[in-house]
């Protein structure tokens, strides 16, 4: 068989491999093949969607960039963002309707998080009976889930509550779950990093799996050692470029299993409020940037094209003490306008735009398919369902678009919006990049102008 005409699925079955791999040029689909392929960009490269929710809005003066279109200058909270503002969209005047109340009363931090993909609005119930609607991600993922081998990833720093009452009445799901595959069941994160790594790396079914795993602890072996035979086999086959790319690949697999394995070595340790998982980073910033590269991985090896982060759900009650902020987030967002108060919060937001750059650092540096970086070839959604915590607003959200999508967006820009604009209409014309076609969603009137 050519090299040239290996198709990667067969591939990797053929040669029993437990490893997914990065996009090599060995793989690369011809120009017409990827015409035909969906979520794909014009060169062939997969598209990627993400979506990373920040809790309890921001302090908009420090948001909300100067100036509009190309000629903008970002604020105090997005100047870490500076190296890829050519690459940003920031967008001002977008709504979640739903997010308000609606005569159901409080409980605008669960809405926030019920509506934010799905532009629905929660049945207020604490019950079994919760009702609200598919998410923008699901409804991608079941039209171009089947090309990857993970239709979608969910990831979130919080452990998972699919029940009780969390929010003024609301039920636990709608408050802990971005994602939702249909209007009655939410798509459960993953908040611990050891568990997205082996969901990513194991090979078989899940019994085979779980043996693996006991096989490596048994015998002190890195999960790399299972596929080295195989990655040696697949490196005699490839060019320079896709030996280089494959090294750099597999060093950074067995950086992030290590930093896992640090993190579990203190996994047990007991602290204050409660118990840490084993898996989880004690450091919030570290939990977060694993779970980033995580998804960036997944993304590099076409396991998924698709992924939610919830960085924390809202209404969060984190502490930030290692940035200056002991003071609990959720609290300090009901600010009463307080100066002192507001300066914390703009820390805290300023400290989340930091950890974005994190992301979009690590999508810019990993070569696609196509030559072109990751960021170039993805489209990711920063945003909370807040925009003042203050007041629980739901208007004038602050929304990023970063990413090119493969060179169907245009990047490098302000836009602000007159009047309220559902955000659902942005979910259109991203449906519609990702080969989804059609003119509604959510509570959508139609598409954005232009994205």
């Amino acid at each position: 068989m050519e090299i040239s005409r290996f198709n990667r699925r067969a591939f990797l079955q053929g040669i029993g491999a437990s490893l997914a791999l990065p996009g090599l040029e060995l793989f690369r689909p011809s120009t017409q093949a990827a015409v035909r392929a969906s979520a794909t960009t014009a060169s062939g490269a997969p598209l990627r969607m993400a979506f990373l929710y920040i809790p309890n809005g921001v302090i908009m003066d420090k948001w909300s960039p100067q100036g509009e279109g190309g000629d903008f200058q970002l604020n105090r909270t997005m100047l870490p963002l500076s190296p890829h503002k050519d690459r940003l969209q920031v967008f001002s005047g977008l709504e979640h309707n739903h997010g308000w109340g609606h005569k159901d009363g409080a409980g605008d931090h669960a809405r926030a998080n019920a509506t934010i993909l799905t532009g629905a609005h929660a049945y207020k119930t604490a019950g079994a009976d919760i009702k609200l609607g598919i998410s923008v991600d699901q409804v991608a993922a079941k039209a171009v889930g089947g090309e990857t081998r993970f239709s979608s990833l969910e990831l979130s720093t919080d452990a998972v509550r699919k029940s009780g009452a969390c929010d003024s009445g609301y039920s636990c799901a709608y408050q802990f779950n971005l994602s939702w595959r249909n209007e009655v069941t939410p798509m459960a994160p993953e908040h611990n990093p050891r568990l997205v790594f082996e969901r990513l790396f194991g090979t078989g079914n899940a019994k085979e799996r779980s043996k693996n795993l006991k096989d490596r602890v048994a015998q002190q072996k890195s999960l790399l050692d299972f596929v080295m035979a195989d990655a040696k086999a697949l490196n005699a086959q490839l060019g320079r470029n896709d030996q280089q790319k494959l090294d750099e690949y597999l060093a950074g697999v067995r950086e992030i299993e290590r930093r896992i394995e640090k993190a579990e070595q203190f996994g047990e340790r007991p602290t204050p409020n409660m118990p840490v998982p084993a898996g989880v980073p004690d450091s919030y910033q570290e939990h977060i940037r694993l779970m980033m590269d995580l998804m960036v991985l997944a993304f590099e090896t076409d396991s998924t094209r698709i992924a939610t982060f919830a960085l924390a759900h809202d209404g969060s009650n984190r502490r930030f003490p290692e940035i200056g902020v002991p003071e609990p987030h959720h609290g300090m967002s009901h600010h009463r306008n307080d100066a002192q108060t507001m300066r914390q919060i703009a820390r805290v937001d300023k400290f989340y735009t930091e950890q974005f750059k994190y992301y979009l650092d690590k999508l810019s540096s990993v070569k696609d398919v196509d030559g072109k970086s990751l960021l170039e070839n993805s489209m990711t959604v920063y945003a909370s369902g807040l925009s003042d915590g203050n007041r629980h607003s739901h208007r004038d959200l602050p929304v990023i678009l970063a990413g090119n999508a493969g060179g169907a967006l245009t990047s490098g820009r302000h836009v602000r919006f007159r009047h309220d604009v559902p955000m659902s209409n942005l979910y259109v014309n991203m449906l519609n990049i990702m080969g989804v076609s059609t003119k509604r969603f959510g509570d959508s009137t139609g598409a954005l102008r232009s994205v």
